[in-house]
């Protein structure tokens, strides 16, 4: 635990402790797994900034997709009603990174109540647009976090929807060569489609907030270290897109070619800022590697009709013009395509993925 700075701090201890303790109390009291997981979630969220949640907390309610559909429920109920009823950004900002560990590290039936949670499902799905602590400059400070980390894990959760399966998580793996047959199947407008998807994703990741100056920074570490594992998978998934790309781009049709080429921009555009704050802790090869073949790519399917940087202009216009006249929450963006829903979320029914093991990022 860190040091007591200020009357907030005294009074966020003195809310764990009691909080922590009633929930004990009950939970020591009843059999119910409800119970025991809200425990877990209120121990792991404290109001400290200076402790991320610790691992021992994390795997207690990970335990929760060895049981029944029902338990996994209850664990995640027990997540959101934390993040949904505190106005503290500390407690917020664990919330949001325990949600991150379950698309990492949860086992699919856990993954799967996430995603659909709640059973209304709808647009601004984790509700914290708006959010705003501002009992000091940290948590001021912080507030930023957890409003783009709301919006990146919208973002995260509506792109595995859109791949067929949870990006970046490690509760499943496939042979590399099974799986760039699986993709070599897919359609042209499904490739774009993913394509898109996932340069939506990095780009939400290129806009995380610089480390507060005031305190959070093991928190801010912590989550800026799961995002760049979903920066790794990403790419990963891009290069075997954009190579496939390539081998097929006389295949493409006028209208594919000219968003394909639009997407790439998009993704051009995220190289220096993804340099600047993931590049050094891998090789620059790799990165290097994905530069180029992104250059390849658009400059074949250019080639093949032409210059599109006035397509690829009016294409950004409009999409800027149609969020303009959009109201509501910032992540509230998603088209109605990607709504996140009780029974239509992340879909992994397609034969794609359901049972099979994909394989890992190196």
């Amino acid at each position: 635990m860190g040091r007591i700075t200020s009357f907030a701090d005294l009074i966020g201890i003195i809310k764990d402790k009691a909080s922590q303790s009633k929930a004990a109390l009950i939970s020591s009291n009843s059999t119910s797994k409800s119970l025991s997981f809200h425990l877990s979630v209120l121990r792991a969220t404290t109001h400290d900034p200076s402790t991320p949640p610790g691992n021992r907390h994390l795997d207690a309610l990970l335990s929760a997709g060895t049981g029944s559909r029902a338990t996994a429920a209850s664990a995640v109920e027990a997540v959101m009603d934390r993040l949904h009823t505190t106005r503290d950004a500390c407690v917020a900002l664990k919330s949001l990174f325990i949600v991150h560990h379950i698309v990492k590290h949860g086992r699919f039936i856990l993954q799967d109540q996430l995603s659909v949670f709640p059973a209304s499902g709808g647009r601004n799905y984790l509700k914290l647009s708006g959010f705003r602590d501002e009992k000091s400059p940290l948590m001021w400070e912080l507030s930023s976090w957890v409003r783009w980390y709301a919006l990146y894990l919208e973002h995260l959760l509506s792109t595995s929807r859109v791949m067929g399966f949870f990006v970046a998580s490690r509760s499943s793996t496939i042979h590399k060569d099974e799986y760039e047959d699986i993709v070599s199947s897919l359609t042209n407008t499904d490739l774009v489609r993913e394509v898109d998807a996932l340069v939506g994703l990095l780009q939400e990741a290129c806009k995380i907030p610089d480390i507060p100056f005031c305190g959070g920074k093991p928190l801010a570490d912590n989550i800026t270290s799961l995002v760049g594992e979903d920066y790794v998978s990403s790419v990963n998934e891009l290069y075997t897109r954009l190579n496939e790309f390539k081998e097929r781009s006389n295949t493409l049709r006028f209208g594919d070619r000219v968003e394909l080429v639009c997407v790439l921009k998009r993704l051009e555009s995220c190289k220096e800022r993804l340099s600047e704050i993931w590049c050094g802790n891998w090789k620059g090869g790799w990165l290097d590697g994905l530069w180029s073949l992104v250059l390849e790519v658009k400059v074949k399917v250019k080639d093949m009709i032409g210059d599109l940087e006035d397509s690829c202009v009016k294409i950004e216009k409009s999409i800027v013009g149609i969020g303009r006249r959009e109201k509501g929450y910032e992540s509230a963006r998603f088209t109605d395509r990607l709504v996140i829903g009780y029974g239509d979320a992340v879909r992994f029914s397609s034969t794609r993925f359901s049972n099979v093991d994909r394989f890992k990022s190196s």
